[in-house]
């Protein structure tokens, strides 16, 4: 695509060109990049600064790299036209929506956007739709480093899927995506709002302002209606400050629920279900992904016949059987109200005790770390406080906030509170301690199949852990 084209889809933009160099009218973008080392000839380079680098210092590497152009907040001595705005980031997001050619506008993209339950929404509605035949890809937390990507490889993956004939993208969009203008330039088809929760206050300051940024996600301009859930009170009131056709889902709808480690059964709207995935926040989930689906047009019976396909979500309420004579279950619950719902969803389904090993992230919102070991101490029988990814911050100190928050509880639940920093160790120490009938929920990291401490990265996944030390605990007896 001609410059030309992509810079009278900008406001407020200063053309810097230099003599002897092909005019903006004449110069072919062939792609959009961020990182320089992805850069390919003809790119235009985005000059994002950022919180620990600035791209404005590596527009030299880009150039050399095939760069033809930069997108840049100051005039820079780099010998290729420059593109002057006052905001990269908001104008990235529109110069890769006009160089991939807006796919969104060829798409039905849906947006699901919330504390928790983005992941499984999304896969949940991909087995809908595929019941339905429609062709439908998923985008989020399993399919990339960043939850939403940066709105280049954003852009150009969605036109990806257009030219492969893709009907639908499923899309997870979070309050940092929304806030970094990455799913700017682009409307979606369906805004989905699951819940609201404390996360995140380390970038977003308070709760407040975390709401009103997912709450954007919901304006005419970026949606053409929305789904909200009607069991969380944020979704309450964006239901009735709604700006677009909105539609609401409750548990109420659901009738005859029987949960188990397995999944659960239901019936709705006169339906019957057999929902592949346990918990009660996954049956709210599904019924987030169904109403979806009713917007883009699907039958009722074809959703509930998509709701009972089987489906594992990676690391989101997923069983671990290695032989063992109770359940283990690994889920990314890394949230107060995450590591809540977990809970109460084997509280509701255990016969015998409820075993929980989990830590908090470094290097994250740290408020969260002894409001979690509060819920922890109320609602587990045991409880195992061990590392998750420490980053630059030391293990023990995120264990001591977490600590505060059990000691916060009078009476306790917990009959047994362990601190355990090595999380292999700990893992094993719930093993050995479950007894038939009993639950262990490995809360936390999910799908993550390394462990950061410190600088130092290695291969650990819980899952795999777990199925380890419970044979070796098998071949010790």
């Amino acid at each position: 695509m001609r410059l030309a084209t992509i810079v009278a889809e900008l406001n407020e933009v200063e053309m810097v060109g230099l003599d002897g160099l092909p005019s903006f009218d004449d110069l072919e973008i062939t792609d959009v990049n961020f990182d320089s080392r992805h850069v390919q000839v003809g790119s235009l380079f985005c000059c994002v600064p950022g919180a620990a680098d600035d791209g404005h210092l590596h527009a030299h590497d880009a150039v050399a790299a095939g760069a033809v152009a930069l997108l840049v907040d100051h005039r820079i001595d780099v010998d290729v036209p420059q593109l002057v705005v006052s905001n990269v980031r908001e104008a990235m997001a529109s110069v890769s929506a006009t160089c991939f050619g807006h796919p969104a506008e060829d798409l039905s993209v849906v947006g699901v956007t919330g504390t928790n339950g983005k992941t499984t929404t999304t896969w949940i509605l991909r087995n809908i739709l595929t019941a339905a035949r429609r062709n439908v890809e998923v985008l989020g937390t399993l399919s990339g480093t960043r939850t939403t990507p940066e709105s280049p490889d954003l852009q150009r993956r969605l036109a990806d899927w257009r030219d492969d004939g893709i009907d639908v993208v499923a899309m997870e969009v979070s309050s940092h995506a929304i806030d970094q203008h990455r799913v700017d330039a682009m409307k979606f088809r369906v805004a989905l709002f699951t819940n609201l929760s404390r996360d995140h206050l380390d970038y977003h300051g308070s709760m407040e302002e975390y709401f009103e940024t997912k709450a954007r996600l919901f304006d005419p301009e970026r949606c053409e209606s929305a789904v909200v859930n009607l069991d969380s009170p944020h979704g309450r009131l964006l239901a009735d400050a709604a700006t677009v056709p909105t539609d609401g889902y409750s548990l109420d709808e659901v009738e005859d629920l029987n949960l188990s480690v397995d999944g659960s059964t239901f019936r709705w709207l006169g339906h019957p279900i057999s929902l592949p995935l346990g918990g009660l926040f996954n049956v709210s989930n599904a019924l987030g992904a169904a109403h979806v689906a009713r917007v883009l047009g699907v039958d009722d019976a074809t959703i509930a016949e998509g709701l009972s396909l089987p489906l594992v979500v990676e690391g989101r309420f997923e069983r671990v059987d290695a032989g063992q004579p109770f359940a283990i279950i690994v889920d990314y619950a890394h949230t107060p109200d995450g590591l809540e719902q977990l809970l109460r969803a084997a509280g509701d389904i255990v016969d015998g005790r409820v075993i929980v090993v989990f830590g908090c992230g470094g290097d994250r919102d740290p408020s969260k770390r002894s409001m979690m070991g509060e819920t922890a101490a109320q609602r587990a029988d045991s409880v195992i406080i061990t590392a998750d990814n420490s980053r630059s911050e030391s293990t023990d100190q995120i264990i001591a906030s977490i600590v505060e928050g059990v000691q916060r509880v009078s009476s306790p639940r917990a009959s047994s509170i362990i601190v355990e920093p090595d999380r292999r160790r700990a893992i094993s120490m719930a093993l050995r301690s479950a007894a038939p009938g009993d639950i262990v929920l490995l809360a936390g990291k999910g799908h993550e199949t390394v462990q950061i401490i410190g600088e130092s990265t290695t291969p650990f996944d819980d899952r795999l852990v777990a199925s380890e030390e419970w044979k070796q605990l098998e071949a010790a007896r």
